[in-house]
């Protein structure tokens, strides 16, 4: 840092000031902020790098010069709303289960799900890792052999939806995701992506529970949060008011008077 190695934990440094290095190669400062949401479509997996050599959003992204990442997964069959940012704050908010952020989806099962598997699925499901939390369902469209819901969740786990219709006995045929959080897909078309609008920024924020000064505590490390220097020098002790000494001196409520005045006479 500054041309002067670093070799303690903890050492602070300002990207915007300071002159970093790792290995003799000079790191960039950090990248303005950037959100987008993508219509993934179908058959495109959801990350940057897939070691089968798969399609990956990346290829959607043309040209862009901006490094973002995906907030979550869609697996791969699975289209829809996919939010990718450079802003790590919002990303960790956004997916910690604490904030339930809704994720909204459409899909197609096999036959037509009664009252009894919409409650289960509405009271929430005993999956191989542990029970789902409840989720919103809706019948959109009752077909012969299919049926469109709407599937509203509130936790992040891998293949969600679809293992939670799987377990009430309605494969999925068709999975979407039409909506996370505030945000819409509204008429982008799969294979199509664009920028948030400031207002969409600030209201998705405001859904992960990141305000404006939220947003600077998110970001700075833990042991920042209290940085001034604790006395460890024992406080005087302090005296007593005038007031206290005498009330110090009265007898408690409904016990025996004390001092000169308040001494009793023997009889004779």
């Amino acid at each position: 840092m500054n041309g002067v190695a670093v070799h303690e934990l903890g050492v602070r440094a300002d990207a915007a000031r300071d002159a970093i290095a790792v290995d003799g190669t000079r790191l960039s400062a950090q990248a303005p902020r950037r959100t987008i949401v993508v219509h993934k479509p179908r058959g495109i997996v959801s990350t940057l790098d897939d070691p089968e050599g798969r399609p990956t959003v990346r290829t959607l992204l043309g040209g862009m010069k901006s490094r973002v990442y995906p907030v979550g997964r869609l697996d791969v069959n699975t289209t829809g709303l996919l939010l990718m940012t450079n802003d790590g704050a919002l990303a960790a908010a956004l997916l910690h289960p604490r904030r339930a952020v809704p994720r909204i989806y459409h899909a197609k099962v096999r036959g037509a799900p009664g009252e009894r598997a919409l409650t289960r699925m509405r009271r929430g499901v005993h999956l191989e890792d542990g029970k789902t939390m409840p989720a919103e369902v809706r019948v959109v469209e009752q077909r012969p052999t299919k049926t469109w819901l709407e599937i509203t969740v509130r936790e992040g786990r891998s293949r969600l939806v679809r293992r939670l219709c799987e377990a009430v006995g309605h494969p999925v045929g068709k999975l979407a995701r039409v909506r996370f959080g505030p945000l819409t897909l509204g008429k982008l078309a799969p294979g199509d992506w664009r920028d948030l609008t400031p207002g969409e920024y600030g209201t998705l924020r405001r859904a992960a529970g990141l305000s404006a000064g939220a947003a600077a505590a998110a970001v700075r490390p833990r042991r920042e949060r209290d940085t001034s220097p604790r006395s460890t020098r024992p406080r005087p002790a302090s005296q007593p008011r005038a007031g206290a000494r005498r009330r110090a001196r009265r007898p408690a409520e409904g016990g025996p008077p004390r001092g000169r005045r308040g001494r009793r006479r023997r009889r004779p």
